[in-house]
């Protein structure tokens, strides 16, 4: 495989979902019984998620994550114990209610070997971190029969999430993304004061995803932070990360997906305070609503970022996915422009800044 380029980009993870993935999750998931004939449907949908990244441009590409309900509920399938619970909030998300067995250990590792299997790019798969699925599918009332504090859910989640890791690993992906969009929606001080001790939120927050990663080699490990990705209707957290920087600072992961496209992501400067070892995946794609910037405007983008990382440091992304549940209304071929612009913004960065 040639050298990465310089300003790689690449995807968050997901892409919208049509209609047609829609129906095909709505017979139910993939722990569920399929005959051969879904499964080939379902195989020829994620290969044109994959050659609609390679078509526009991306470097490191992703599956689309159209083989999951939400970027969440994959737990579900690689462990028993949940259930469907009808809430407001968060509603395609499952409940723990049980105490977890395991179901089908290794099933991420199965959609990397297909997705490895079907391109000639780098390749990248995500998992959900335990204070992500804690903050989504632990309720008092549901689940404190089987885990009695959120903590001890998310401490059991723990062993079960690093050997999903390793598993990824061995199948040969170059990069695996942690998601943990709870630990970066508390850079909102109104989103701080729900909690007694938002520092302790932040400290668990961290160590169980150190706990995941520690000494884990042979692959990139990212661990990916946004203020949730509501698609039209925004952002659901507000502030520069300051507030969350000292905890950031502890992850034991060698590149960090950071959004900064949208006004409320706070300062480029901040940049400055990361280790040099550590590569920085920059947000400079909107994924919420539906203007899509220039090539250009993108580029000019990632030039503010300059002044304070040196450009071989930097990926470049979209700030998150573009649909973290099968429901958000996000036109494919919305995501399908802002990627093209994206590989064309990054073509005019190497343009500038490739030594001859």
């Amino acid at each position: 495989m040639a050298p990465s380029p310089l300003f790689p980009t690449t995807v968050i993870g997901s892409l919208p979902r049509p209609q047609y993935i829609k129906d095909l999750l709505a017979c139910g998931s993939r722990t569920g019984e399929h005959d051969a004939a879904w499964q080939r449907r379902m195989d020829n949908a994620v290969r044109y998620a994959i050659g609609m990244q390679e078509h526009a441009g991306i470097d490191i590409v992703s599956d689309g994550e159209w083989r999951r309900e939400s970027y969440v509920d994959v737990i579900g399938e690689i462990m028993t114990g949940f259930r469907w619970i009808p809430r407001e909030t968060f509603k395609y998300h499952q409940v723990v209610t049980e105490r977890m067995t395991p179901r089908r250990p290794g099933v991420i590792a199965e959609e990397a070997r297909f997705l490895k299997e079907n391109t000639d790019r780098r390749v990248k798969v995500c998992l959900p971190s335990p204070y992500l699925i804690g903050q989504r599918m632990w309720m008092p009332e549901y689940s404190s029969a089987a885990y009695p504090t959120r903590e001890a859910f998310c401490e059991a989640l723990v062993p079960v999430l690093r050997q999903e890791l390793l598993a990824i690993r061995d199948v040969g992906m170059d990069l695996i993304q942690l998601d943990e969009p709870h630990l970066c929606v508390l850079v909102d001080p109104e989103v701080r004061a729900t909690f007694a001790d938002p520092d302790a939120e932040m400290r668990r927050s961290v160590d169980w995803l150190n706990a995941i990663v520690g000494g884990i080699e042979g692959v990139t490990l990212a661990v990916h932070l946004c203020r949730r990705n509501w698609g039209r209707r925004g952002w659901g957290a507000a502030g520069g990360y300051e507030a969350i920087w000292q905890h950031v600072k502890r992850l034991q992961v060698s590149q960090l997906m950071l959004e900064f496209s949208i006004p409320v992501a706070g300062d480029l400067t901040i940049l400055r305070d990361l280790p040099t070892n550590v590569k920085i995946g920059l947000g400079c794609v909107d994924v919420r609503f539906p203007e899509i910037d220039t090539p250009e405007v993108i580029a000019e983008r990632v030039e503010k970022a300059l002044p304070h990382v040196a450009p071989d440091r930097l990926n470049l992304n979209p700030d998150c996915g573009f649909a973290p549940g099968k429901d958000h209304e996000i036109p494919l071929e919305e995501a399908y422009a802002k990627l093209k612009n994206l590989a064309l913004a990054a073509r005019i960065l190497r343009d500038r800044h490739t030594r001859n």
